[in-house]
């Protein structure tokens, strides 16, 4: 693969597909925080909660494996069209929520609609990540840096989403947020579709479907290790802290409310804008252009088990308790900051060896097989967070995610270097 310097047309493209996936990731990170609060004011519970997303993650499994195949058969472009279009759509349709229907209704109409913003989602997510292999130049690291900062960026773009979120369902109201959400897309979509450079593949007509499965050991174990590692963040993350954190910010009146969104928006936005900025610098953290590429795939299993720690201390310190008390709460906190900045280092590094171990030929059916069990890992988590939460509070689920994160480790310990050391 040529040099970026030698190939405008490259970084370019490449300028182009991370601005679309950043507006994307806005709106999702806002949608999601919107839906959250909104249904647990009007009384969800926690298993509710998470019924409301899992349609989202099922649908982004699926997503995942088609959307490798349709890429490859179509080019990387329809993908990353329809995704932006897609999404415009869901944010509409949940605009048409009624109050006055019944909560089954409710739960079920949010569930297609969310199923569609997954489907959004990973097509969006799909392109993108192909995109780098495929962009980026093949020598002095460029590769992980370049997908590194794609991941840390939006993720950090998502972070204020959460916060963005937080901000408009406390200030415009529910239907006025998603509707001007979905105003600003459009607009982005449009831009999309005019001013993308050239420079990303355009399909193949000989895709076969069949190809999608891969056959590659390193990465089928490493989509395993993802669906353990993305489970883990996720059984505490989606359903069972914020819950936990309105009980004890909120004091049930409209004010209290209001302060405990902006509460909850704020600490998710920090938590994933410092996740976004390590995963953006973990080249730099792991030393990665000076180390062999056995090294980093050594270096997967190290990293999980260091994470793995840090969800076993605040379990602990859950046990500890008699209830939400302020010293438990500030432990979970710096906690939960801390568990980031290691998780994000974990992520960055699976994301690098994915496209290490796939070949450009394959790359986009490569990815979509490994951000399926990405999905799958987030449904688990989803499913999990509000079950363990209603269950065992919060001892269970972040035991739950301990045990999650050691899962990862010990399914990283099966990768394997197959060919000689490269440095990255």
């Amino acid at each position: 693969m040529t040099d970026t310097r030698a190939r405008p047309e490259a970084l370019s493209a490449y300028i182009a597909v991370t601005a679309a996936y950043w507006a994307f990731m806005l709106t999702d990170g806002a949608l999601r925080m919107l839906v959250l609060l909104h249904f647990h004011t009007l009384g969800f519970s926690p298993v509710q909660l998470a019924y409301l997303f899992v349609l989202y993650e099922i649908a982004g499994m699926v997503t995942n494996v088609c959307a490798g195949w349709i890429a490859a058969r179509f080019g990387l472009t329809s993908t990353l069209y329809a995704g932006l279009g897609i999404q415009v759509l869901a944010l509409l349709a949940l605009a048409q929520l009624d109050p006055t229907w019944a909560i089954g209704v409710s739960v079920a109409y949010v569930m297609v609609v969310q199923g569609a913003s997954g489907v959004a989602k990973d097509l969006a997510k799909m392109s993108s990540k192909s995109a780098v292999k495929l962009l980026a130049p093949s020598e002095d690291g460029w590769l992980f840096r370049w997908v590194a900062l794609l991941t840390g960026s939006k993720n950090a773009v998502k972070g204020l989403g959460f916060l963005l979120g937080a901000a408009l369902l406390a200030t415009l109201g529910f239907v006025w947020a998603v509707l001007g959400m979905a105003a600003i897309l459009a607009v982005i979509l449009i831009a999309v579709l005019i001013a993308m450079p050239p420079g990303l593949p355009k399909g193949r007509k000989g895709a076969k479907f069949s190809e999608v499965f891969s056959k590659s050991a390193n990465v089928n174990w490493l989509s395993a290790a993802r669906v353990f590692l993305f489970g883990a963040r996720d059984v505490w993350f989606v359903v069972g802290i914020p819950i936990y954190f309105y009980a004890v910010l909120s004091d049930g009146t409209v004010s209290g409310n209001r302060a405990a969104f902006f509460m909850i928006g704020t600490f998710l936005a920090v938590w994933v804008i410092l996740y976004g900025f390590v995963q953006a610098i973990a080249p730099r953290i792991l030393r990665a252009s000076s180390r062999l590429e056995g090294e980093l795939v050594r270096a997967a299993k190290g990293w999980a088990w260091a994470l793995a720690v840090i969800p076993a201390i605040l379990t602990v310190a859950a046990m500890a308790s008699d209830g939400a008390q302020t010293w438990l709460t500030s432990i979970l906190v710096a906690g939960l900051l801390i568990f980031g900045a290691i998780f994000a280092i974990n992520s960055a590094l699976h994301s690098y060896l994915i496209l290490t171990f796939t070949k450009a030929e394959r790359v986009t059916m490569d990815v979509g097989f490994y951000y399926m069990a990405n999905a799958g890992g987030r449904l688990l988590g989803t499913v999990l967070s509000g079950l363990t939460y209603q269950l065992g509070g919060l001892p269970l689920m972040l035991g739950t995610a301990t045990l999650m994160v050691a899962g990862a480790a010990m399914v990283a310990s099966f990768l394997r270097v197959d060919v000689q050391d490269q440095v990255v």
